[in-house]
C-alpha cells in the first residue's frame, strides 16, 4: 500500500424552477482499495431525469464494484431504464472514474463532456480508445496516477453555462480547463474544486441555471493523519496510557477541553498559554502549547465543528470557515479539508458542566457528540478510529 489516498466530492445545482436534479453522482468503495465514481445525467430535467440518472448511477456503481465488465453494465442499463413517453427512448449519459489501489485509474465515458484531468495543475491529455457497446459509443482510458492528479467529471449543464449570455456556445470544455488551471491550488480538496466550478457555472447562468449542473471530482492525494483528544479518562490512572497512545500516533495533534489540555501540559512539561481573544463570539478562544498543533475548548467548540461538518455534507456551507481562525474553524480545516485518517481519543469522565440543560448543544455527554462527528466525517470518505478511555 502506498501513502496515497483518493479524495472525492461533488456539487449539483438544479435547473431553474426544478425541485429535483436530473443529475446523480454515486461513490462506491470496494474491499480491494478501489474507489468508483459514477456521474449520470438523465434525459431532460425534473422527475423523469432524476429517475433515469438515479437508476443509471446505482446500477453502474454496484455492478462495477462487483467486478462486472462494462458491456454487462451498459446492457443492463439499456434493459432497465424506463422509456420516455415523449421521445420514446430510455436515455442517460454517464461518466465513470475507477481508481484502484491509488495507483491506476480507468475512465469510462458515454456522451457526457469528456472528463478533464489536471496533472501538476495543468491539463493532461490522456489516451483513450473508442468502441461500441450495445449501440452506444464508449470512450475508455486506463493509465497510472500520480500524487495530486485531479479528475473532473461534469454533466452537460456545465458546458452549456453562459450560452447566449457570456458565450455564444456556452462554457465549453476548453473554458473549463482554463478556469480549473487558473484556480488550481495543491491544497484544494475534491469538493472545493467542484464547488469552485459549479459556482462559476451558476454565475454564468446569472443564478438561473438553464440545465441541471453537476461537477464530480476525484483527487489523488497524500495521506494526512490527524489525532484529536477530548476529555479526561474515566479514572486518573489512565492519563499516562491515553497520552502515550495519543503522542505515539503520526500526524497533527489537536487537544480539546480545559481539563484535557492541563493533562497534556503536565505530560509534556510545557506551559499552557490561554488566550482571551474571541475571534468568533460563539466559539471560546484557543490556547497555545508547545508540542501540540492546536488547543481549543471542548464541548462548545466541537458542537460547532459538527454543525460545520453537517453543513459541508448537505452543501449549505462548504467554504465560509476555510479562512477563519477561531477554534472550530481551525479544527474543521484540519478534519474536513486536510485529514484523510482521523483518530479520536475520548475520555469518558463526566464533566458536571455538561449536564447543564441550558447549554446550546443537543447531547447528554460528549461521547454522543464525537460519535456524530465521526459519522459525518465517514460520509466524507475519511478513515475514522475512536478510542475510549
Amino acid at each position: 500500500m502506498n501513502n496515497l489516498c483518493t479524495d472525492t466530492g461533488y456539487i449539483s445545482i438544479n435547473k431553474h424552477r426544478e425541485q429535483l436534479c436530473g443529475d446523480r453522482v454515486e461513490f462506491a468503495q470496494c474491499d480491494n482499495d478501489t474507489t468508483i465514481c459514477v456521474l449520470a445525467d438523465g434525459l431532460g430535467s425534473g422527475v423523469k431525469a432524476n429517475i433515469l440518472s438515479t437508476l443509471t448511477s446505482k446500477i453502474i456503481s454496484t455492478m462495477i464494484a462487483g467486478g462486472m465488465p462494462i458491456e454487462a453494465c451498459v446492457e443492463t442499463i439499456a434493459a432497465t431504464l424506463p422509456i420516455c413517453q415523449v421521445r420514446q427512448i430510455a436515455y442517460s449519459t454517464f461518466s465513470i472514474i475507477k481508481v484502484t489501489n491509488n495507483k491506476q485509474v480507468q475512465l469510462i465515458q458515454f456522451d457526457n463532456p469528456m472528463i478533464v484531468v489536471l496533472r501538476n495543475g495543468e491539463n493532461y491529455e490522456y489516451p483513450y480508445t473508442t468502441r461500441t457497446v450495445s449501440g452506444k459509443t464508449i470512450h475508455e482510458s486506463q493509465f497510472d496516477v500520480q500524487e495530486n492528479d485531479i479528475f473532473i467529471a461534469m454533466s452537460d449543464g456545465v458546458v452549456y453555462a453562459g450560452v447566449g449570455r457570456e458565450f455564444n456556445y456556452g462554457w465549453e470544455r476548453e473554458n473549463v480547463i482554463n478556469f480549473a488551471e487558473a484556480n488550481y491550488l495543491p491544497s484544494n480538496t475534491a469538493k472545493s474544486i467542484a464547488g469552485l466550478l459549479v459556482d462559476e457555472c451558476n454565475s454564468l447562468y446569472a443564478g438561473e441555471p438553464g440545465d441541471d449542473t453537476t461537477v464530480a471530482v476525484v483527487k489523488i492525494r497524500k495521506r494526512h493523519p490527524v489525532n484529536l483528544v477530548i476529555g479526561p479518562p474515566s479514572t486518573p490512572d489512565q492519563d499516562m496510557k491515553m497520552m502515550n497512545l495519543f503522542f505515539a500516533k503520526e500526524g497533527e495533534k489537536i487537544v480539546c477541553g480545559g481539563t484535557t489540555s492541563k493533562i497534556v501540559s503536565r505530560y509534556l512539561g510545557k506551559e499552557l498559554r490561554p488566550s482571551l481573544d474571541y475571534l468568533d463570539p460563539e466559539v471560546p478562544p484557543i490556547s497555545e502549547l508547545d508540542g501540540v498543533d492546536l488547543v481549543t475548548e471542548g464541548v462548545i467548540t466541537i458542537s460547532k465543528v459538527l454543525t460545520l461538518a453537517n453543513n459541508y455534507i448537505d452543501g449549505t456551507d462548504t467554504t465560509s470557515w476555510t479562512f477563519k481562525k477561531d477554534g472550530a474553524s481551525l479544527i474543521a480545516q484540519e478534519l474536513i479539508e486536510k485529514a484523510t485518517d482521523i483518530n479520536f481519543f475520548v475520555g469518558k469522565a463526566i464533566n458536571p458542566a455538561h449536564q447543564n440543560p441550558d447549554l446550546p448543544i443537543t447531547f447528554g455527554i460528549k461521547i454522543q457528540l464525537i460519535e456524530n462527528l465521526a459519522k459525518a466525517l465517514e460520509k466524507m470518505g475519511k478513515q475514522i478510529k475512536v478510542s475510549y478511555f
